[in-house]
C-alpha cells in the first residue's frame, strides 16, 4: 500500500511539476525579452515596483524567474537595491496565483486540455502557435497532476500513525514551518509545494491549520532561489537575496505569534468549511482556504515591509558587508538556473558584449597619443597588453556561455540571437587584435627613430578619427540596436576603403619624391592595412546586429583576417 501511495504520489507531484514547467516556459518564450525591459522601466517608486513584480511573476507562473531576473539586474548595475526589493515583494504575491488557479476544480477538462495542446504542438508551423500548445499541455498536465496526487495520499486520511503526525502541525505550527520550508528547498518549488499540500488539505489527510504552517514554511523555503543566484554576484545583488529571505522569515514569525487568529481569519473571509467532506470523499473548499490563506499572507507581508523597505535594506546591508568589487567576467559567476529563463540570459549576454564592445573601443582610443602624436607609446603598450587579455577572456567566457544556453530550450528566433553574437564576439575579438598590432607598429617606428611626413600624419589622423567613429556607432549599438543601423553605416565602409587607397596612392608619390622613408613608409602602410580590417570587422558586427534586430538570419560577410 505504502509502495502504491508513494509511486502515485511522486508520479502526480512530477505531471504537476513538469506542466508547470511547460506552461512557464511556453509564457516566457511568448513574452520574449519584454520582460526584463518591463522591470527595468517599472521600478519608479517602491509601489510601481511591486506591481510590476505581481504582475510578471502571475504571468510567467514562476518567482524563481523573476527573482533570477532581479538578481541579475542588480548585478549588472541597472536596478538599485530598493527597487530590487519592491519587485520581490510583488513576486511573492505573483506566485500565489498558481496556487489560486490551482483551488478551481478544473481536473474535468485536463486531459481535453492536454490532448489540444499537444496537438497545436505539433501540427502547427507557427512558433507561437506551438507556443502557445505548450502551455495548454502544460495547464492540462498540472491539473491532471493534482488529480493523480490527490488519488495517490487519499488512503493516508484512514492511517492513524500519518494522521498523529499531521496532527502535531496543527498544535505545533513551527514544526510544520520548519517540514513546508525543507520541502520547498528539495522541490525548489514553491507552487509544487502548495499543490502537494492542496493535495493534502483536500483529500483530508491534513486539517487547515497544518496546512497553513506547510504553506508558511514553503514561504521561507522559497528564499533559497535568490540565494543560489546570488552565489559569485556583487555585494548588491547578495543584498537582495538576503533581503528576501529577511522579510519572508520575519512575515512568518509574525504569522507564527498570532497563528491561530490569522487561520480564523481566513476561515472567516473564505466561503464554506475547510473541513466539510463532500459525497465522494473530498473537502471541497479546502483547496480555496489554502490559496487564500497563502496569498493573504504574502498580501500582508508585502504590506508590513514597504513602509519600512529601507530599513530593510539598512538590515541586509548590514549582514552583508563589503564594499563592490571591481568588475568580474559576470557570466561565469551567473547559476545555472538563469538558462531557464533564455530571454533573462540572452540579455545577460548582451550586457557582456556590450562591455567586451566597449573595452575594444577603449583600446582603439588609447592610440590616438602614440599614433598621432608620438607620446605615451610605453604606457599604450601596457594598456593595450591588459586589456587585450581582458577581451581574450570575455571571449572565452562569452563563447562558452553561449554554447551552454543553445543547448537549453530555446526558440528559433533565439537560437539566430545566439549565432549572431557568437559572430560579435568573434569580429569583437579580432579588431582588439588589430589595434594591438597598431600599438606594435607604434613601437617599431620608435625603435627605429623613424616619422612620418606632415601629409601622412595628417591622412593618419583622418583614418584613425574615421575608423574611431565607426566603431563607436557600432558598440554603441549593441545593447540598444536602432532599425537604421545599416544605413549609417553604409556610408562608413566605403569611404574607409577609398581612404586607404587614396592614401597608399599618395603616399607611394611621397616615396618616390623621397619626401617619406622607405621603412617608415611599410609601417604606414600596415597601420592603414590596420585601419581597413578594423572598419571590416565593424561593418560585419552591424551585419550581425541588423539581423538580431529584425529576428531574421542574415548571411554575414567574413573580413580578410
Amino acid at each position: 500500500m505504502i509502495y502504491e501511495i508513494l509511486l502515485a504520489t511522486l508520479g502526480g507531484l512530477g505531471l504537476f511539476l513538469f506542466g508547470m514547467h511547460l506552461m512557464s516556459d511556453a509564457l516566457q518564450k511568448i513574452a520574449g525579452s519584454g520582460l526584463r525591459r518591463i522591470l527595468e522601466k517599472l521600478t519608479t517608486n517602491r509601489v510601481v515596483a511591486v506591481l510590476a513584480g505581481t504582475a510578471i511573476t502571475a504571468i510567467i507562473q514562476s518567482s524563481s524567474a523573476t527573482t533570477v531576473m532581479t538578481v541579475g539586474l542588480v548585478n549588472a548595475g541597472l536596478m538599485s537595491l530598493q527597487q530590487a526589493l519592491g519587485i520581490i515583494l510583488g513576486a511573492n504575491i505573483g506566485t500565489t496565483v498558481t496556487a489560486q488557479i490551482v483551488a478551481f476544480k478544473l481536473t474535468d477538462i485536463a486531459l481535453p486540455l492536454v490532448g489540444i495542446g499537444t496537438f497545436m504542438k505539433i501540427l502547427s508551423k507557427r512558433e507561437k502557435v506551438r507556443y502557445w500548445g505548450d502551455f495548454l499541455l502544460g495547464f492540462g498536465l498540472l491539473f491532471y497532476g493534482m488529480l493523480v496526487m490527490q488519488g495517490g495520499v487519499m488512503p493516508l486520511r484512514d492511517a492513524p500513525w500519518v494522521c498523529d503526525i499531521f496532527v502535531h502541525f496543527s498544535t505545533i505550527p513551527v514544526l510544520g514551518v520548519l517540514v513546508g520550508a525543507v520541502m520547498t528547498m528539495i522541490f525548489q518549488s514553491s507552487s509544487a509545494t502548495v499543490g502537494l499540500v492542496i493535495a493534502l488539505a483536500t483529500t483530508g489527510v491534513v486539517d487547515f491549520p497544518g496546512a497553513a504552517a506547510l504553506v508558511l514554511g514553503d514561504n521561507i523555503g522559497t528564499t533559497i532561489t535568490a540565494n543560489l543566484a546570488a552565489i559569485g554576484t556583487n555585494v548588491s545583488a547578495k543584498r537582495v537575496a538576503r533581503a528576501h529571505f529577511i522579510f519572508n522569515f520575519f512575515g512568518v514569525c509574525v504569522m507564527l505569534l498570532i497563528f491561530p487568529y490569522f487561520v480564523q481569519f481566513v476561515d472567516y473571509l473564505t466561503p464554506g468549511d475547510p473541513m466539510q467532506m463532500a459525497e465522494a470523499g473530498a473537502l471541497p473548499y479546502a483547496a480555496r482556504h489554502v490559496a487564500n490563506l497563502h496569498t493573504l499572507f504574502n498580501v500582508t507581508n508585502c504590506m508590513l515591509f514597504l513602509p519600512i523597505m529601507g530599513v530593510l535594506g539598512w538590515v541586509a546591508s548590514l549582514i552583508t558587508p563589503g564594499e563592490e568589487k571591481p568588475r568580474v567576467f559576470r557570466l561565469e559567476t551567473l547559476v545555472p538556473t538563469i538558462f531557464e529563463t533564455p530571454s533573462f540570459a540572452l540579455d545577460e549576454a548582451r550586457q557582456e558584449l556590450d562591455y567586451m564592445g566597449n573595452e575594444v573601443f577603449k583600446m582603439l582610443s588609447a592610440a590616438e597619443k602614440p599614433l598621432l602624436e608620438n607620446k605615451e607609446t610605453e604606457k599604450f603598450l601596457e594598456e593595450i597588453d591588459k586589456t587585450e587579455n581582458i577581451v581574450d577572456s570575455l571571449q572565452k567566457e562569452i563563447n562558452t556561455y553561449l554554447t551552454e544556453l543553445s543547448r537549453n530550450s530555446i526558440t528559433e528566433k533565439q537560437s539566430r540571437e545566439v549565432f549572431s553574437m557568437l559572430q560579435i564576439v568573434s569580429n569583437l575579438e579580432r579588431i582588439g587584435d588589430h589595434c594591438e598590432s597598431i600599438g606594435k607598429l607604434c613601437k617599431r617606428r620608435n625603435e627605429f627613430n623613424l616619422d612620418f611626413s606632415e601629409e601622412g600624419r595628417k591622412e593618419l589622423s583622418l583614418i584613425y578619427h574615421h575608423t574611431q567613429m565607426f566603431l563607436k556607432t557600432v558598440v554603441d549599438a549593441i545593447t540598444d540596436t536602432p532599425d537604421d543601423l545599416m544605413e549609417q553605416v553604409q556610408s562608413f565602409e566605403p569611404k574607409l576603403n577609398a581612404m586607404r587607397w587614396e592614401m597608399r596612392i599618395k603616399h607611394m608619390e611621397r616615396l618616390k619624391t623621397a619626401k617619406c622613408h622607405a621603412d617608415a613608409g611599410l609601417i604606414f602602410i600596415d597601420i592603414l592595412t590596420s585601419f581597413e580590417k578594423i572598419g571590416d570587422h565593424a561593418y560585419n558586427i552591424a551585419e550581425s546586429l541588423s539581423g538580431l534586430t529584425l529576428g531574421g538570419s542574415r548571411e554575414l560577410r567574413y573580413a580578410a583576417v
